[in-house]
């Protein structure tokens, strides 16, 4: 049986009593909303890894993308990443390979790291063809069936680009069409071909694939907005309302899924854009790449998805994939995983500090640094940093023999103001 099938029958799974406990919640709360698709917790039933809980009064889970190119394949460093991402605080890694021996990259980081690992099959479909548009139907399957054997606990499939998402586009006045790899190639393929995208058209086969393996869906944005111009148009609400329909099918054979969502999106629109998701997919757990706020800032992408992201979670998303430097540029280095990890935390943490399920835990942290401050108790600060080695590394570069910081020392307000309550105390 599945997670799903376990929890629709009232059982709860270890599984489901490791998720209760790490987010201090009612394991029966856990199994509750697992059963109704509203927290799904992606573990393959081939793998051992850590159980990790998306969705519902869950904390805010962050994914990191990892994997080589056609231009750059080295393994031993995208296995490295991996490792770091986890270090970092990635609850998931991405396996986006396209170079190189993808059986092999794939084990490597599945061995790597004990959390959740996701990869999209139709990269490895593609692979197998000289041209994309070459692939066959039963490429796609057998590269998802592969997948699942090797233990990957998610697979991002693009089912919701289908002939009717590709009419919309075709009427569109977008600038950058289609900006999702995968959702690309499933649109090439649809136009060379003249057939739907074979994981719409087949996706009871899809189903019955993912419920041999307990291994969850991520139902793909391939017509997510590339820039701010093309945020909030009808190619994308169209695929949302299709990827609702899946998610209830997904449900109904007790497959667990979550929701991908769009790229770019100005600010006054990610309210729309989540709200919208939500309620078209019931609920569904949601995940998105930023969304990035505005089209200018190569080399701070990071900051954008931050941004984004912080703000798409104060409307209910539920899982944030990471954004580095490099992003629209090159292949992320080792430090731009780190970078693009630590700004996308700090994003989750925000998010936390609001969430239902979540506020007590986190404003916990936030309370504990302010009394920290408060005291000058610099050790203190330094461990509730997010970045405890760049704080201590900015303090101990700019000393002051006060024993404030050498912003303000002997006229630190903070001390000032202590120091003056201190005297107050003595006089009475």
């Amino acid at each position: 049986m599945t997670l799903m099938e376990d929890a629709k029958k009232g059982i709860v799974t270890p599984s489901i009593e490791d998720v209760a406990k790490a987010e201090g919640i009612d394991a029966e709360t856990v199994r509750s909303c697992v059963a109704k698709g509203l927290i799904a917790i992606p573990k393959n039933n081939r793998r051992e890894t850590l159980p990790v809980g998306i969705g519902k009064y869950m904390s805010t889970k962050i994914n990191a993308n990892v994997g080589t190119s056609r231009d750059c394949i080295d393994i031993d460093a995208e296995v490295e990443k991996a490792k770091a991402a986890k270090a970092f605080g990635a609850h998931a890694v991405m396996d986006l390979s396209t170079g190189g021996d993808l059986n092999e990259i794939r084990t490597r980081i599945l061995k790597a790291v004990n959390i959740p690992v996701g990869t999209v099959p139709i990269y490895q479909a593609a692979a197998s063809r000289k041209v994309v548009v070459e692939m066959t139907s039963d490429d796609m399957f057998n590269a998802v069936r592969k997948h699942a054997e090797q233990g990957v606990d998610f697979v991002t499939v693009h089912a919701g680009v289908n002939l009717n998402s590709l009419e919309r586009l075709r009427q569109s006045d977008r600038i950058m069409n289609v900006v999702s790899r995968g959702g690309s190639f499933t649109l090439a393929w649809m136009l060379h071909n003249g057939e739907d995208n074979p994981f719409y058209a087949e996706f009871d086969y899809l189903l019955e694939i993912a419920k041999e393996y307990d291994m969850t869906l991520s139902l793909g944005d391939g017509m997510r907005p590339g820039c701010i111009a093309d945020a909030s148009d009808r190619p994308k609400f169209m695929e949302f309302i299709t990827l609702g329909e899946l998610v209830k099918r997904s449900r109904a054979a007790n497959v667990q899924t979550f929701v991908e969502g769009p790229g770019h999106v100005p600010l006054n629109e990610i309210e729309l854009s989540v709200r919208g998701m939500k309620e078209l997919c019931d609920g569904a757990p949601l995940y998105l790449l930023g969304p990035l706020v505005t089209d200018i800032a190569p080399g701070f992408d990071h900051i954008t998805g931050a941004i984004g992201g912080a703000v798409a979670g104060m409307h209910g998303t539920d899982f944030l994939c990471m954004v580095t430097p490099s992003e629209h540029l090159a292949l992320p280095s080792l430090e731009d995983i780190k970078e693009g990890l630590l700004v996308t935390k700090l994003a989750a943490h925000t998010i936390d500090l609001i969430k239902e399920g979540q506020r007590k835990r986190a404003w916990k942290q936030d309370t504990a640094m302010a009394y920290a401050r408060r005291d000058l108790d610099w050790e203190k600060q330094f461990e509730l940093a997010i970045d405890s080695d760049r704080a201590r590394k900015i303090r101990d570069a700019r000393k002051t023999e006060s024993d404030a910081c050498s912003m303000c020392g002997e006229l630190c307000a903070v001390k000032i103001v202590k120091e003056a309550f201190g005297e107050k105390k003595a006089e009475e």
